[in-house]
């Protein structure tokens, strides 16, 4: 059985066509500047080692996009299959499922309705996704669409933990409430971090850390909280986000600069974070770089970035009661060794035994940089959100 796995942005698409017999990724890409100029799409198929790398291809809408991403995967030379008929399925990732799903589910008119309805709570991502969705039942009229949610794994908080203190009503009419993200990446891991410790019933965290970032405190494999809120603005500082913020400094500056909502949002969003302190770049290797060059705002939000990081873990552990393993992942949690080494000395108090040689040095896969003895362990381990995608529409529509 192959899945298809669809990511849909306003102007972008990333896919991913896995053979659910082994598990196996055979073919994947990204369709750039959809519907603007200079449109590009990048391909590799995984099965031949052949790709090509921002080729033009004129893509006016995503229906564009995906007719050509499904014109590749046909190539006589490019491809890896004789005709659409070989995929089963298609999996698309959706950042927002509100509280309306606690699971990935199959698509049909009223699913899809919804992901639209949460479109408030996720304009960036939720419109897009929707339009990706019934493009595919366009093109595909015959295969199953299955939604995966970022937010569903987050479903098992408590009240206590997703609740904000603003009138009840907020909640009621508005549905105002901590959703969290990057959920289907922190179920991915926190499984993985399971496996390696040997204990299914375990308390793990997982720091998700790239130019969005959260972290995620998983106890016998339920969320217990989660870093980001009703939106992926707030946790711990990222690339270009503030992460958590006095409200009233929000408005403060809104005051005095003149801004409007909109414009305040843009500068929370994406003028903020790494980009805001550092300034040059929200790149975590630019940061890095500027770091070592001596750079005294580059050290300034290197520190910010790792102190709230070990502000959150510390929160955790404490809200579980104890801590097993902490797990990194994403663009920064799996290659920034010397990241994932400044936050966990400071937490020797946790009972971390951290192996100087092995968190001095990028390693490939998923291991543990702690000692053989450290009462809590530290895994890097590589996220596999699209094999997650796959997994859910693999069996979503089995079962159907």
């Amino acid at each position: 059985m192959k899945i298809l796995v669809i990511n849909s942005g306003s102007s972008s698409l990333k896919f991913e066509l896995i053979d659910m017999t082994n598990e196996k990724s055979i073919a994947k890409g990204l369709c750039e500047r959809i519907g603007i100029a200079n449109p590009m799409i990048s391909y590799k198929n995984l099965i031949k080692d052949i790709k090509i790398t921002e080729q033009p291809e004129p893509m006016d809408d995503h229906k564009m996009a995906i007719d050509a991403v499904l014109k590749l995967l046909q190539d006589d030379s490019m491809g890896v299959i004789k005709s659409v008929d070989e995929i089963d399925a298609i999996g698309h990732r959706v950042v927002q499922g509100g509280a309306y799903f606690k699971d990935s589910a199959l698509v049909d008119e009223k699913v899809i309705s919804l992901v639209e309805e949460l479109g408030e709570l996720a304009p960036l991502h939720n419109p897009a996704a929707a339009m990706g969705v019934r493009v595919m039942m366009e093109l595909l009229p015959d295969k199953k669409n299955v939604v995966v949610f970022d937010t569903s794994f987050h479903q098992t908080m408590e009240p206590k933990a997703y609740m904000y203190a603003f009138p009840y009503e907020d909640y009621e009419e508005l549905k105002v409430r901590k959703y969290g993200a990057h959920g289907t990446s922190h179920r991915y891991v926190s499984e993985i971090a399971a496996q390696m410790f040997g204990k299914k019933d375990s308390k793990i965290i997982v720091c998700h850390l790239g130019n969005g970032a959260s972290i995620t405190a998983v106890k016998n494999g339920k969320v217990v909280d989660t870093s980001m809120g009703l939106t992926p603005l707030a946790g711990v500082m990222m690339g270009t986000r503030t992460g958590d913020v006095d409200p009233s400094a929000v408005v403060y500056i809104m005051e005095k600069r003149g801004l409007t909502p909109k414009e305040m949002n843009t500068r929370m969003n994406k003028q903020s974070g790494i980009k805001g302190i550092f300034g040059p770049s929200s790149d975590f290797r630019d940061l890095a770089a500027g770091v070592e060059e001596g750079n005294e705002k580059a050290k300034l939000a290197y520190e910010m970035f790792c102190y709230k990081i070990k502000s959150y873990i510390g929160a955790y552990a404490a809200a579980m009661n104890g801590l097993d393993a902490i797990a990194f992942t994403g663009g920064i949690g799996e290659n920034a060794f010397y990241a994932r080494r400044d936050i966990c000395r400071d937490l020797t108090y946790l009972g971390i035994d951290l192996d100087e040689e092995k968190s001095s040095k990028w390693l490939p896969g998923n291991v543990e940089i702690t000692k053989e003895n450290s009462k809590v362990k530290v895994y890097k381990i590589e996220t596999a959100e699209e094999i997650m995608i796959a997994r859910d529409t693999y069996r979503l529509t089995r079962e159907s």
